[in-house]
């Protein structure tokens, strides 16, 4: 990856738009960001970045699923019974993961089948309406569709705008859930400063900064994790430069987990 030359920001502005409606099944999420942004007296400057959280790119794309309908298959019985979990629930995770990675009561890690290493493979019932029934999976495939938001955005408004879309994950060793990347177009995911000079002019040798994870959990103060209504920002004044990134990149190689 080449090393960037990275001017950082005089100061990081993050707005939530306004007038975000409930988001359904097959709602054209650009449509509704364009008309935020009106709503909000918000014109897209050439740099900025729409920051959107990943439950309203998922019940776009009707990833909502009712437990009423899904069948445990006899796995899914079985780590039900180790970790307390609804089996049916357990199946979805199943179904969305490559591998189970740890489980104990109350506890099911799995590696996604997006690369993510996560708690219940990202499914979840909070701020998803009909009933405890109702739970929500991570979105199809969240670095292409950073890029068709990106490449709608701009048709509609003129200016090539980022798009990183976000979810709150927890993190081994550490308490409390994060604003991450799961998605992201039009910025860098990982910035490789491999090669930039110091304070002392000594070349940085292993510095690799995960810049759109630091955008998303700032992003994700912002949105807030209850009932704030606020799933999409817009970031101006990132100063780390613009490239063709992906989510993806922040993913570590499975050769090189020293921890699986």
């Amino acid at each position: 990856m080449p090393v960037m030359s990275p001017v950082s920001p005089h100061a990081l502005v993050l707005t939530p738009l306004a007038g975000i409606p409930l988001i359904a099944k097959g709602d054209d999420l650009a449509e509704v960001i364009v008309a935020a942004l009106r709503k909000s007296g918000l014109v897209l400057e050439t740099g900025d970045i729409l920051v959107l959280a990943q439950k309203i790119v998922s019940k776009a794309e009707g990833r909502q699923v009712d437990l009423a309908t899904v069948m445990p298959s006899s796995r899914a019985m079985t780590l039900a019974g180790e970790t307390g979990k609804d089996p049916r629930l357990v199946e979805l995770i199943l179904r969305e993961s490559t591998q189970v990675l740890r489980h104990r009561p109350g506890v099911l890690i799995v590696a996604h089948r997006l690369g993510l290493v996560l708690a219940n493979a990202g499914i979840d019932r909070s701020n998803v309406d009909g009933g405890d029934e109702q739970v929500l999976l991570l979105p199809r495939d969240p670095d292409r569709t950073c890029g068709e938001l990106r490449r709608a955005i701009a048709a509609a408004t003129g200016v090539d705008a980022g798009v990183l879309i976000i979810d709150s994950i927890g993190r081994a060793w550490r308490n409390g859930t994060i604003g991450t990347a799961i998605g992201a177009a039009g910025l860098p995911g990982l910035l490789d400063l491999r090669g930039t000079p110091d304070l002392f002019g000594r070349a940085l040798e292993t510095t690799e900064v995960g810049i759109a994870d630091e955008l998303a959990a700032a992003a994700s103060l912002v949105m807030g994790q209850a009932r704030e209504a606020r799933p999409v920002v817009l970031a101006r004044g990132f100063g780390y430069g613009r490239r063709d990134g992906t989510a993806r990149e922040l993913l570590r190689a499975r050769d090189k987990d020293l921890f699986r």
